[in-house]
């Protein structure tokens, strides 16, 4: 049972339901998160404007964010996050491999160099940060300009965020939307 409710897509704002209608033509459901901060209009408004933000702008590839994103949520044994994640990350070309990969990335083989340093960031960013050394950031900066940098951390940080308030609400993993509210947003449910 939920902590806090989930709003239907008929209980929120026309505003709202423009943000739900795109997610359901999106992933096929609207995530619980999602409809549990739709409480408050302007902060999911911002939130969502933020998200899509971190994660589609930008020169890094939306992949790599995901991959620092999955790393971060199993870090941060976040379920909720992990199931989403990683059914977007697969959908953008990473394998079931490189995501387990991802707890001994430092001897694996399936990353690149640049990969493994997006990672280390991802790893010292959410349980250590104030330990991220000068030497760090250099390696780092071998491979990422400054913006891309920004971007890496937008999206660990977004996803600390996320991840958290997921885990106090202790959110359990989205399902696929009814058939009611998909028919609502004029989704045909073999297109979700």
């Amino acid at each position: 049972m939920p902590r806090i409710s989930r709003l239907d897509r008929s209980e929120v704002s026309p505003e709202l339901t423009t943000i739900y209608d795109r997610y359901l033509q999106e992933r096929g459901n609207v995530p619980y998160f999602f409809r549990t901060v739709a409480h408050r209009p302007q902060i999911f408004e911002t939130m969502i404007a933020h998200m899509e933000a971190v994660l589609r702008t930008g020169t890094l590839s939306t992949k790599l964010k995901e991959l620092v994103v999955v790393r971060t949520s199993q870090l941060n044994c976040t379920a909720y996050c992990l199931a989403s994640h990683t059914a977007i990350s697969l959908k953008l070309g990473w394998t079931t491999e490189h995501l387990e990969a991802l707890k001994d990335w430092q001897t694996s083989s399936l990353f690149s160099e640049a990969e493994k340093e997006a990672i280390h960031l991802a790893e010292v960013m959410t349980l250590r940060s104030h330990e991220y050394s000068d030497e760090d950031m250099a390696r780092l900066r071998r491979f990422y300009s400054e913006g891309e940098v920004v971007e890496l951390m937008a999206s660990v940080g977004l996803f600390n965020y996320f991840n958290r308030f997921n885990n106090m609400l202790r959110m359990e993993p989205t399902q696929p939307a009814t058939a009611e509210e998909l028919a609502e947003a004029g989704v045909e449910p073999a297109h979700a």
